[in-house]
This record gives C-alpha cells, sequence and structure tokens, in this order.
C-alpha cells in the first residue's frame, strides 16, 4: 500500500479524543518536567557546584538551544520514517541523559549532559505536535491540544512543588533523579500503549535540497509565520519566569525552595485554567478571536510586572497576580499557537513542528543568557523582560494573527469560487 506521492502508507492509528490527550500530556509534559522540576534547585545546584551565575543559567539556555536546534533534524525525520522510531529512539537517550545530569561531578558535566537532554526532548515534542495534525484538522487539533496540555498543566503544577520538596530533603540531585524516572516511565508508555501515527512516509523530507526548499515555503507562509510567532513571543515571556524566578524569589525575595516551588505552583494551576476556557473559546470564537482575548491578559500582565517593580516595590506576593495573568494567557495562545503552525502542512507538519520549536528555542535561549548577565539585586531586569515579550504576544496576537485568518479565509472562499465555476473550455 503506497500514499498518493508514491511513498509507503501505513492504516491511520485509531485514537480517541482521550488517549491522544494523553500521548500529548506526557509527552509534552517532559518538557516542563526537565525544567519546572530543576527550577528550585538552581540556588542549591550553583552552591553545591561551586558554579557562577552565568553557568546556572546555561544548564536551562544551553538545553534549550539544543532541544531548538534537534528539532530542525528530528521533526523531517519524523515525516520520513514515522513518528514511533524517532520517539522511542529519543526517550531513551533522553532517559540515559537524565542518568547523566543526576551524576554530573561538575558544572561543565551537567551543562553536557543538559545538552544531550535537551536534544532528545526535541523528539518528544516535535511528534507530539505532528501527531495532532496526523490525526486532526487544525480547529479540532486546536481542542484536543489544550485538552493535552490541561494535562501537561497538571504536570507543571505538580513538578515545583515536588522538586521544591526534593531540593529541601535531599539536595539538587534529587530532582534531577525524578526526572530520569520520569524519562523511563514515558518511554515505557510510547513503547507499549502509542501506535505510529503518520500514514504518510515522506521520502523527500530529508535531503537537504528538498528541506530547505520546504523550511522556505514553511517560513514564508503568514499562516505559520503567525503562529509560531505567537507561540516564540508567549513562551519567551514565560521563560523569563522559569529563567530567572528562582533567583528572584529564593535569592532576592528570601523564599524557602519548597515556598518558591509553591509560588511557581500557583501560575500553573492558572495555566491549567486558561487550557480549560480555550477549548470552550476556541468551539465559540475561533482560535483567532481566542487569542485575541487571551492577549487582554498577558497586557495586564506586563504592566502588572513592570509597574511595581519601577515603583521600588519588591515582594513575592506583588509578583504572583500578574504571573497568574501571565499563566492564564499562555494556557490560551500555547494550544492555538501549535495547533495552527503545522495547520497548513499536512503531509510535513514534522517539518513544520521543527521551525515552530526553533524560533521558540532561539528566542529563550537569547533570554537565557541575557537575564544571567543582567539580573541583579532588584527585579526590575525580570519585570521589563516579562513586559517585552509579553507586549510582543499582543502585537501579534492583534496584528498577524487576524491578518493570517483573513489569507486563510480568502484561499478558501477562492477555492469555493473556483470549484463553483467548473473548467474553463
Amino acid at each position: 500500500m503506497t500514499s498518493a506521492s508514491g511513498a509507503p502508507a501505513v492504516p491511520r492509528a485509531t485514537l480517541s479524543r482521550g488517549q491522544a490527550a494523553l500521548a500529548l500530556a506526557l509527552l509534552l509534559g517532559l518538557q516542563p518536567v526537565t525544567t519546572d522540576v530543576f527550577l528550585p534547585a538552581l540556588p542549591a545546584l550553583r552552591e553545591g557546584l561551586r558554579a557562577t551565575g552565568e553557568q546556572a543559567q546555561l544548564t536551562l539556555s544551553a538545553l534549550m538551544l539544543a532541544f531548538g536546534l534537534a528539532q530542525l533534524v528530528l521533526g523531517p525525520l519524523a515525516d520520513r520514517v514515522g513518528r514511533r522510531p524517532v520517539l522511542l529512539a529519543g526517550l531513551g537517550v533522553y532517559t540515559l541523559a537524565s542518568l547523566g545530569s543526576t551524576l554530573a561531578p561538575s558544572i561543565e558535566w551537567l551543562i553536557a549532559w543538559r545538552v544531550l537532554q535537551g536534544a532528545a526532548l526535541a523528539a518528544a515534542v516535535v511528534c507530539a505536535r505532528a501527531l495532532v495534525r496526523d490525526l486532526y484538522e487544525p480547529h479540532e487539533g486546536a481542542q484536543v491540544m489544550s485538552l493535552g496540555m490541561s494535562g501537561l498543566a497538571v504536570i507543571a503544577l505538580v513538578g515545583p512543588l515536588a522538586g521544591g520538596l526534593l531540593t529541601t530533603a535531599w539536595g539538587w540531585r534529587a530532582t534531577l533523579a525524578l526526572v530520569t524516572a520520569a524519562g523511563a516511565l514515558t518511554l515505557a508508555w510510547v513503547a507499549m500503549r502509542l501506535p505510529e501515527t503518520s500514514v504518510r512516509r515522506a521520502a523527500d523530507a530529508t535531503p537537504p535540497g528538498a528541506l530547505l526548499q520546504q523550511w522556505g515555503r514553511i517560513v514564508r507562509h503568514p499562516v505559520f509565520v503567525a503562529w509560531a510567532g505567537l507561540m516564540a513571543c508567549s513562551y519567551g515571556a514565560l521563560f523569563v519566569v522559569l529563567a530567572g524566578s528562582s533567583f528572584m524569589f529564593i535569592g532576592l525575595l528570601g523564599f524557602s525552595p519548597a515556598a518558591y516551588g509553591l509560588a511557581l505552583a500557583s501560575g500553573s494551576l492558572s495555566y491549567l485554567a486558561g487550557t480549560f476556557v480555550c477549548r470552550r473559546w476556541v468551539m465559540r470564537h475561533g482560535m483567532a478571536g481566542t487569542v485575541r482575548r487571551g492577549a487582554f491578559f498577558t497586557l495586564a500582565a506586563a504592566l502588572g510586572f513592570v509597574i511595581p517593580a519601577a515603583a521600588g516595590w519588591q515582594n513575592g506576593v506583588v509578583l504572583l497576580v500578574p504571573q497568574a495573568l501571565l499563566a492564564f494567557g499562555h494556557g490560551l495562545h500555547q494550544p492555538c499557537g501549535q495547533a495552527g503552525a503545522v495547520g497548513p502542512f499536512p503531509q510535513a507538519a514534522g517539518t513544520a513542528a521543527a521551525l515552530a520549536g526553533f524560533v521558540l528555542c532561539v528566542l529563550a535561549f537569547g533570554i537565557g543568557l541575557a537575564l544571567g548577565r543582567l539580573l541583579g539585586d532588584t527585579t526590575l531586569v525580570y519585570a521589563v523582560a516579562i513586559a517585552s515579550a509579553g507586549l510582543a504576544t499582543c502585537l501579534v496576537a492583534w496584528v498577524l494573527v487576524p491578518r493570517a485568518a483573513r489569507h486563510e479565509a480568502a484561499k478558501v472562499a477562492n477555492a469555493a469560487n473556483a470549484a463553483k465555476a467548473g473548467p474553463r473550455r
């Protein structure tokens, strides 16, 4: 049996919405497991390994850069050989790298293992995003993605709490031991439960010339530009929280690791609420209408961070309110962004997901490097960084996304008119 392109095809996987959402939660959930569980341990790690602030930040930012670069390879590879082989190999390497991180004898070894961990994590995330396009059209895919991200939000809610408690009880290595266990369990679940979802094998997905042409087509598409831009800017604001909040709350404001884990988990609870609202709003207002409304929460968060910081109000409770608003808006933006970015590319979903992830990760890497150098003894730099990414998110949601929606509507209308007119004589 072959696909329309002549490449081998496989039967379409039969997954219920609940099964697909569980797969998304587990695979996408590895990203917050890799970062959020580890965050309460950063100050202790810095002290334990006698690392500088920039070196401690590299355990996150270098991971994100490797995560983004690896997607450029693994996305097209998943289009060519299928999702399942890439997932199994990637999760195996991820588990090994997590174990290496746990046992790292120095900060240099830890950074190296985290780079490998980030590269392997790319397999889970890019295949999860492509899986949605394999099984659903974009509008329905956004609803399923938001359902899966509700599960991800639960993982993100528990992660910082567990990380804070583990750091307090057994030190920073215990957090990475938990990450290793999560990788091993996800690998076992995929091996036993997740079927192949791609029905096509794109033989031209990996040759360099064809791949460059495909990248060019994708990055010029206005729909991809809008939704990938929304993903990157929204996650950029969140990454400031991930990369900088432990030093703000623990180092500057005097929170214990356990109390900081609770503070971070409160944002995850708000994110969970955002994913629930997303499913309702996508059905009622569509994807563009959902993110347009979500941008008001992001704008409120940006102002809520920067105004108190400019006034010199350095209080942890003051930071929690805009953090919750930011996370709520992210819960609206991210499911729509991830479904929308791959929507126009059903035969190259892995490649499109990889490019969107690459853009996101390069932005996060730059933010991590900047924070490692600029964070000081006030919350102002932290707040300005979040506000800048938040305002960029609003501009994308209010300008680029509606423009992309009009482009798609015009394309559909033209196709319908051409079908009515019939072939010309």
